[in-house]
């Protein structure tokens, strides 16, 4: 998959309004009622993840889960990781 042009990533994050681009990855930080919460979706995501073979950086803090994108073998942003982030929102409720 081919990296996306910086137009088309403000495009992109248009239908992940949750999401950023940091660094050139996107980023989004979620918030749950607890500790176990939070393990149930890391669980899901990962599973997606690995589905897709398509695997997000995790950052684990008590109830928030942080996760971050980007298709390394592209160099950055792709098309890949905007439909793992549409994936991973629909978890989240």
């Amino acid at each position: 998959m081919e990296k996306m042009a910086e137009a088309d990533v403000k495009t992109a994050l248009d239908r992940v309004p949750e999401w950023a681009e940091v660094n050139g990855e996107i980023q989004r930080t979620y918030r749950f009622d607890d500790f176990e919460r939070a393990m149930v979706f890391v669980n899901k995501v990962a599973d997606a993840a690995e589905a897709r073979q398509h695997h997000p950086d995790i950052m684990i803090r008590y109830n928030k889960v942080t996760l971050t994108v980007s298709t390394h073998d592209a160099g950055g942003i792709t098309e890949k990781d905007f439909e793992l982030a549409t994936t991973i929102d629909a978890f989240a409720g």
